[in-house]
């Protein structure tokens, strides 16, 4: 079943010169230029949230203008760092930018929260408060990873001259972002008092996909959590930002502003999964009609081996509903599910949770067959996808199925919190079942076929692409949320 793995770190995605990579001292200097730009945006904001003369501090001093040239020579060094794991890495135009809001993620945890506190003397600051008052700090760290991503990435086109879009991909990305905005706002009109905003929305978010993106070959599942992702960056670009400076406020980054506008955030993740998952679509469609590579005609995409990955997703989802049946247990969350068939048993709750789970492992299965070549992989497409769900499902689906209009306030996100702590537990869970159970197929042991070489292959090919920042940004965005909410 592996031996037609598309190759995840194909040419077409390569840092290379012909057939050898970028040198790390050419990837050290790009990365330094990279980082001294992201410390120039990065500058800007801790000048508006009088952050500068904390990090004049780390030198025992308090002016402003000590403070941004620490600041700047930190950000070279930094983006030194970045620029040499950045040339290591099998990414195209888009990718690189998760690499880089990892690395701002990262470092906001190990400079303001831990590292710049012991260094003035104080203990580190690991609470919700803590992280709540520097969330201006976390924007400003995310927008140097952006930066820095984006100065590399130019400076990698000029050297390689790479083109990852096209005028038809960026046309189908925008229908399916459009598409994705009526679905949503046909639903929501009650909520947002008649407006289709999110279909002007959705239309930006579409066409900077296929900008960003471009067109891929690495499954629905991948780009649905591709899709998440990029809409939780939407969010803060227009869900807190754009709106911010709408309303007259400025660039308002602090914790408040952001509880006030984390009842988007679910709007948002949501449009861009959908947006990702149509475009997967349609493109796989108008390629079957318009392309002539051989590739988008294989015609072993209905073999036999899907079946049996169907009854691995059924597996897979039961055990991961038996865990997450505890957590529904605790909080007293059985009979609402129950509701969805008129009845208020426990015991009817469980059994109708334990059939939706089933449901979703299937979806699994389908969406992420042939896509998790460890446990690593498997836990991290899993948890993403149970992000995912708890947004459309518990967000969502539920709150339409029990006949009423989703309410996304901070206070009803705060309420769901421990269904997001289950739907992790259940996507880890998941997503580790159902590799090993695939596994079954496809023992990881490359002496045994061509098939199994090439597995091993195309897992060390998805390391080096930006799956792992995806796994990590997923549980960085389910950890963000007490921070917004509380």
């Amino acid at each position: 079943m592996y031996d037609t793995l598309p190759a995840t770190g194909s040419a077409e995605h390569s840092n290379t010169v012909g057939d050898k990579p970028l040198p790390l001292t050419r990837g050290a200097s790009i990365g330094a230029v990279a980082g001294l730009a992201g410390g120039v945006a990065f500058g800007a904001i801790m000048v508006l949230i009088g952050f500068l003369p904390t990090v004049a501090a780390i030198v025992r001093a308090d002016s402003p203008v000590v403070g941004a040239l620490v600041h700047l020579v930190i950000a070279a060094i930094l983006g030194a760092g970045f620029g040499m794991a950045a040339v290591r890495q099998a990414t195209g135009t888009g990718d690189l930018l998760f690499w880089g809001l990892l690395y701002g993620v990262a470092w906001w945890f190990a400079g303001p929260l831990t590292l710049l506190p012991v260094l003035s003397g104080d203990p580190v600051r690991w609470t919700v408060a803590d992280a709540r008052d520097l969330f201006p700090s976390l924007v400003g760290h995310l927008l140097y990873g952006a930066v820095a991503a984006a100065v590399i990435t130019l400076s990698t086109k000029r050297f390689h001259g790479r083109r990852d879009t096209d005028i038809r991909t960026a046309a189908v990305a925008t229908a399916a972002g459009v598409v994705s905005g009526v679905l949503l706002s046909m639903v929501l009109r009650p909520m947002q008092g008649g407006g289709y905003a999110l279909v002007l929305a959705g239309s930006f978010i579409g066409a900077g996909y296929g900008l960003l993106f471009g067109s891929r070959r690495d499954g629905t599942g991948p780009a649905l959590i591709r899709g998440t992702v990029y809409g939780f960056l939407w969010w803060l670009v227009a869900g807190l930002t754009l709106s911010s400076l709408l309303a007259g406020d400025g660039l308002d980054w602090t914790g408040q502003t952001a509880h006030d506008a984390v009842s988007a955030l679910p709007a948002y993740l949501i449009t861009g999964a959908g947006t990702a998952g149509l475009f997967a679509v349609f493109d796989g469609f108008t390629r079957a009609l318009l392309s002539d590579d051989v590739r988008d005609r294989r015609a072993d995409r209905l073999i036999a081996g899907r079946a049996m990955s169907v009854l691995y997703g059924v597996v897979a989802g039961l055990a991961g509903g038996v865990v997450f049946t505890g957590v529904m247990i605790a909080v007293g969350f059985l009979p609402t599910v129950a509701a969805l068939v008129a009845s208020e048993s426990v015991v009817v709750g469980a059994v109708a949770h334990l059939l939706i789970s089933m449901t979703i492992g299937v979806t699994y299965a389908i969406f992420f067959r042939g896509r998790s070549f460890d446990a690593a992989s498997g836990i991290g497409w899993g948890v993403s996808y149970g992000l995912l769900w708890w947004a459309l499902g518990n967000l969502f689906l539920l709150p339409l199925l029990l006949g009423e209009v989703p309410q996304w306030s901070a206070e009803t996100l705060a309420a769901a919190f421990p269904s997001l702590v289950g739907h992790l537990a259940y996507g880890a869970v998941l997503g580790l079942v159902y590799q090993r159970l695939e596994e079954r197929l496809a023992p990881l042991h490359p002496a045994r076929s061509p098939a199994v070489s090439a597995r091993v292959l195309a897992r060390e090919a998805q390391i080096r692409t930006a799956a792992p920042a995806l796994w990590s940004l997923t549980v960085f965005i389910a950890a963000l949320v007490p921070v917004l909410v509380l």
